[in-house]
């Protein structure tokens, strides 16, 4: 069974910036979409940005040009850097393969 872990949510101040990192196990990492999606208290999940074996990414538009995916093969990991947080980036934020196994999540949030 696949397994992704998640790591490197927490409190953070507005303008502040955080890296998720996502490890995986039992899957061929190299030639996986990762992805990473959030939800918020009352909201649906949504994709922030994905990443293909090849490195093509894509990214939710409120996202572009603050967030920054990211995967290194050699350690099964896929990152995501965040900048300029928001308080609106507030969420769990969940690592996906595949489009179909999901991590547990990690929580973010941005707060004064």
């Amino acid at each position: 069974q696949v397994q992704l872990g998640e790591s490197g949510g927490g409190l953070v101040q507005p303008g502040g910036s955080l890296r998720l990192s996502c490890a995986a196990s039992r899957i061929i990492f190299s030639i996986a979409t990762m992805g990473w999606y959030r939800q918020a208290p009352g909201k649906q999940r949504e994709l922030v940005a994905s990443i293909t074996w090849d490195n093509s990414t894509n990214y939710a538009d409120s996202m572009k040009g603050r967030f920054t995916i990211s995967r290194d093969n050699a350690k099964n990991t896929v990152y995501l850097q965040m900048n300029s947080l928001k308080p609106e980036d507030t969420a769990v934020y969940y690592c996906n393969a595949n489009s179909r196994h999901w991590g547990q999540g990690t929580q973010v949030t941005v707060s004064s």
